[in-house]
């Protein structure tokens, strides 16, 4: 996996200043189309999806380490593009290297769908930009390249009548393959970048921007969804409960003041 995510870094794009033919008009807890293809047990729904020129972008977050390590389809979203999640390491034994302090517990997950109604075209029709944040702070620091205009990689490819989890990963022929679908996703971790230039501390509470573009052949913007991943520990319900008490007797007590 580190292999493939190397050689695609390589080929990051430097995009110049474009009208944009598109605006995003984000819309929240949905269903990618036609189904999650990549492994088995992934289910659909959660997205933050932008649907435009015929086009499909969905990006979410995704509970990837729980305390038996087991991948779970848990979300954790605000209904509003922004998932959180515990600023903790995975369980003992699980990371990228060991020892590694840089294996968030949840993942990142992108679909692109370059004819999600049957009016656009294959994948290799457009070009696209993903943009991955490192800075924790309120300022960003992006990693953008475009993952799907790659020479190889381990990506679930398929079309609109593809089953869940029936994806083809061919990385040897993943190039040509972009000529015959409509459909690409995968599952990331931010460890899988973790480097000099782009660092990233699980431990570390912070919020992380994650957007995913599409342009056609003269650099216009098509469709463009993005997200916000926090990473700090999530409240407990007994804890939103507090709060939610707490400011109701604050309003009552500012209204008898009044």
């Amino acid at each position: 996996m580190k292999k493939v995510i190397t050689k695609m870094l390589l080929v990051g794009l430097s995009w110049g200043v474009f009208s944009n033919f598109a605006s995003a008009a984000f819309i929240y807890e949905q269903d990618v189309t036609n189904e999650v293809i990549f492994g088995s047990g992934n289910l659909n729904g959660g997205f933050t999806v932008d649907r435009q020129n015929g086009i499909e972008l969905g990006l979410r977050a995704k509970l990837r380490f729980d305390e038996t390590n087991s991948p779970q389809n848990i979300f954790n979203s605000d209904g509003a593009g922004s998932y959180q999640f515990d600023n903790v390491l995975p369980p003992s034994g699980f990371g990228f290297a060991p020892g590694s302090t840089s294996t968030a517990i949840w993942n990142f997950e992108w679909s692109v769908n370059s004819s999600f109604d049957g009016s656009g075209g294959m994948l290799s029709s457009y070009s696209y930009l993903l943009e991955i944040d490192f800075d924790p702070s309120a300022a960003t620091n992006f990693l953008a390249f475009d993952p799907v205009n790659v020479s190889n990689a381990d990506h679930a490819l398929g079309n609109n009548s593809t089953a869940n989890g029936a994806g083809l990963i061919d990385s040897v022929n993943y190039a040509a393959l972009l000529d015959d679908y409509n459909l690409v996703q995968n599952s990331w971790n931010m460890e899988f970048f973790d480097d000099a230039t782009y660092s990233f501390d699980a431990r570390v509470a912070g919020t992380y921007d994650i957007r995913l573009s599409a342009y056609d052949q003269q650099g216009r913007e098509l469709a463009s969804s993005a997200i916000q991943v926090v990473n700090a520990a999530v409240p407990e319900p007994q804890t939103w409960l507090s709060f939610a008490l707490a400011m109701f007797s604050l309003l009552w007590m500012r209204r008898r003041q009044a």
